[in-house]
């Protein structure tokens, strides 16, 4: 059995053995075997639609004295919470900003930290007692910038149909439609952190959250033992624009998250679970309107095609369909050009384009003898490849090393 100290000092001299989880079920998937001493780390990545996120800013907006304290305060017209400290008299406001809080139906809180981070000016709107206090700002002038989830990276998702009448939901970017006529789903498969982890996921451990070093905190909210999930923290500052952005749905705006997790493989045991392949991962299919399950698949349904968009500008009819319904503003008619900074490969624009400019390998979920097509996906499978790439990359240079957790997922 190895120990996490061993592989860092492997790490240190750059001999670590790593592999991403692509990678590695690549090899099983040809046949061959791979043994505990074949490799040292395994890098997992999830990108998706992840609801539990809000920043935490402390951001100097006047002189001392100028005002006594923050009633209301909008960055880019989305509201914040101010707090949880009153700051009196010293300038200061401490804010908390929610991903879904939003300033219309079309831009919210995901939108916003993807244009703090990618260094933007953001108008400040502060109303107080005394006055309301305008100015710009960007992610340089804000000396605190802490960015959180309430639960993140499930150990696995849903697929989602609706049994019953049309209606808006936060699964759909247009309305659902009903009648079980279509099919969304969100999960990497055998991308996923917690679905490849046997036991080395816990508090204290260091990710990758957005293109930034962080930390798992603990267990998310609705964490439970059969769907894990995570709550992570790691400073703004350090974030990519390309690894968070904002999604739109029909019923409100959303937040794309990136994590990308290293695997230690210690054992046997560990190697086992970080082997797992699409058709050995569970998705359950679920009424989208009780939550009560209506059947179950596997991930090979859904992951078994080619995971990206791609655009044929040919057959654009420039409609502007597309343009005006893609859930992160990714897509540019008159440019004719997706902006790969801004797509999460959701397919969207695929189920809308009247042209059929738009292509992706977007499968089914076979249900009750029914085949139901898949619409919308909520997990970006092509993205979480590059994070794990990336974080491999890293891992390999020795620049980023692994930790032993101070509580294991799960125990007390």
């Amino acid at each position: 059995m190895k120990t996490i100290e061993e592989i860092n000092r492997k790490i240190k001299d750059q001999s670590a053995i790593v592999l991403t989880a692509k990678e590695l079920c690549d090899i099983i998937r040809s046949g061959e075997s791979v043994g505990v001493d074949d490799v040292d780390v395994v890098t997992t990545a999830t990108r998706g639609v992840m609801s539990g996120t809000l920043a935490i800013l402390s951001i100097p907006v006047a002189d001392p004295g100028v005002f006594s304290r923050a009633e209301q305060v909008f960055l880019n017209g989305v509201p914040a919470h101010v707090g949880p400290c009153p700051n009196e008299h010293v300038g200061v406001v401490d804010l908390v900003i929610h991903g879904t809080a939003q300033r219309d139906c079309r831009y919210g809180g995901g939108h916003l930290f993807h244009d703090l981070i990618r260094g933007a000016e953001i108008d400040v709107v502060v109303r107080t007692p005394e006055k309301e206090i305008v100015r710009a700002l960007s992610i340089d002038s804000v000396p605190f910038a802490r960015m959180l989830t309430t639960r993140s990276a499930y150990r696995n998702y849903y697929a989602f149909v609706n049994p019953g009448d049309q209606a808006p939901s936060i699964f759909s970017v247009a309305d659902f439609g009903g009648g079980c006529r279509e099919a969304v789903f969100g999960g990497c498969g055998e991308l996923n952190p917690l679905e490849k982890d046997h036991g080395t996921i816990g508090t204290g451990t260091r990710v990758l959250f957005n293109g930034a070093t962080g930390y798992v905190i603990g267990e998310g909210t609705r964490s439970t033992s059969d769907r894990r999930n995570l709550s992570l923290t790691a400073d703004m500052h350090g974030m990519s624009g390309s690894h968070i952005g904002g999604f739109t749905t029909s019923a409100g705006v959303d937040v794309i998250n990136s994590v990308a997790v290293p695997i230690p493989i210690l054992d046997a045991e560990i190697l086992s679970a970080a082997s797992r392949l699409d058709r050995e991962i569970e998705l359950p299919v679920m009424d989208v309107r009780t939550r009560s399950a209506l059947g179950r698949t596997d991930y090979s349904q859904v992951w078994g095609h080619d995971s990206g968009v791609t655009f044929d500008q040919v057959r654009c009819v420039h409609c502007t369909v597309c343009e005006v319904d893609c859930p992160t503003g990714a897509f540019d008619v008159g440019g004719g050009r997706i902006d790969g900074d801004l797509c999460c490969n959701c397919g969207h624009c695929v189920s809308v384009c009247v042209g059929g400019a738009f292509t992706a390998g977007m499968g089914s979920i076979p249900l009750h003898g029914r085949t139901i097509p898949i619409v919308l996906r909520h997990s970006d499978r092509k993205g979480a490849i590059k994070l794990a790439d990336e974080l491999k990359k890293l891992v390999e240079v020795g620049s980023f090393l692994l930790t032993e957790p101070v509580e294991r997922l799960g125990e007390p």
